[in-house]
């Protein structure tokens, strides 16, 4: 059955997910992309700001930043740490830090096992480097607003470490300062995390791969976990999401380390019990490590954007040799229907990284696709319906 979905992907079709029928929605013309090879760097993260303060977008990188429009012109950041196949380098989360008006980067990897930010000087030359905190092992991290007040904190995955967040210290005008408060949630974490409302309670709660802390009522108060599930090595992130528009949300996680992408509907029965059904989308891949929910066709609603992180464990992982790609999976009012991007063997496809961005780089009001990783960094510039 997997080989014949794999010629099934190499012609370019399209297909509906696993086990569901496609209807009438899962025929609106796919997107067409324009590959554009940036660098073959192999750092697994990269984000997008304007970083020179010229109005075009950017690309950071690594050690690098790779200068709008053109992308051609890279300027070197700060040396980064490699252990083997792997840069220490495992996020990039853009982020006005000192409140100067220019954007820094928030980093940090597995090895050091330590978070920091680094000082956009918004000239030419190296960026200094600031210690937030020395995390543990950080897998990757997202930045998500919390507490609701408009400036994202900022959560490291730390696999077997206690569960944290760092929240940006502001001055009086509402300015970031360059220091930190860490904020303790839960006395140990797992591989995957995400962010969103489970109950309805409009608060943020925060998934974990063995189930999700309820948000207490202020910053003071405790999170309380229900053990709802087990997503064993999950995505960073896992999704929250009401998929099928009946106004509870649910949840969207890859499998990071293994074979599977799958959505678990949220029911709650006539007394109050929470259950998950799952639902797959795409088992015949893996790997799947990071993915993102955002509107890329412009019809004003979200797609899924994910793929196969490339040699996420150095070949050691299930699938590792198996063709890789990168998809964005659009939802039909019955299931999802899977569209490629890029698919194929090293010289062909191409995967997600750990940490990939998606933003408008030529101010053609398409959302383009920039993805990092072992496999080199791609723009994959969105050029609308291919009818």
């Amino acid at each position: 059955m997997r080989l014949f979905i794999y010629l099934f992907i190499a012609f370019g079709y399209v297909l509906p997910t696993f086990g569901q029928e496609k209807n009438e929605a899962s025929f609106i013309a796919p997107l067409h992309f324009t590959k554009m090879k940036v660098s073959s760097e192999t750092y697994e993260s990269v984000g997008v700001f304007d970083v020179n303060g010229d109005g075009h977008p950017d690309l950071i990188s690594g050690a690098f930043w790779y200068q709008g429009p053109k992308f051609i012109e890279r300027h070197l950041i700060t040396e980064v740490k490699r252990v083997g196949e792997y840069w220490d380098d495992f996020l990039t989360i853009p982020l006005d830090v000192n409140g100067d008006g220019k954007m820094d980067v928030i980093t940090g990897g597995w090895f050091g096992a330590t978070l920091y930010w680094l000082e956009n000087p918004g000239t030419n030359g190296t960026w200094k480097q600031h210690i937030i905190d020395e995390t543990g092992n950080i897998e990757t991290a997202h930045g998500w607003d919390i507490d609701g007040d408009g400036i994202m904190e900022i959560f490291p995955n730390n696999p077997g470490k206690p569960l944290k967040y760092y929240k940006l210290n502001k001055d009086a005008e509402g300015k970031g300062t360059g220091l930190f408060t860490k904020f303790e949630v839960a006395e140990t974490q797992g591989h995957g995390l995400g962010f969103g409302d489970v109950n309805g309670d409009s608060r943020s709660d925060i998934i974990v791969n063995n189930g999700w802390l309820e948000a207490p009522s202020d910053s003071k108060g405790k999170w309380s976990l229900h053990q709802e599930f087990d997503f064993g090595d999950a995505s960073v992130p896992i999704l929250v999401v009401d998929v099928n528009n009946d106004d509870l949300n649910d949840l969207i996680v890859g499998q990071a380390h293994s074979y599977g992408l799958d959505w678990y509907e949220q029911k709650v029965d006539q007394e109050g019990k929470r259950s998950w059904i799952k639902h797959p989308i795409d088992p015949y891949n893996s790997q799947f490590h990071t993915m993102q929910w955002m509107d890329i066709d412009g019809d004003g609603k979200p797609e899924l954007i994910t793929g196969k992180r490339y040699r996420a464990h150095n070949g050691k992982d299930p699938g590792a040799n198996d063709p890789f790609g990168l998809y964005y999976f659009k939802w039909n009012g019955e299931s999802f229907t899977k569209n490629i991007i890029s698919y194929g063997s090293v010289d062909q496809g191409k995967g997600a990284g750990i940490y990939f961005s998606i933003a408008d780089l030529r101010g053609s009001g398409r959302n383009d696709i920039v993805v990092a990783g072992k496999d080199g960094l791609y723009i994959f510039f969105n050029e609308g319906s291919a009818l």
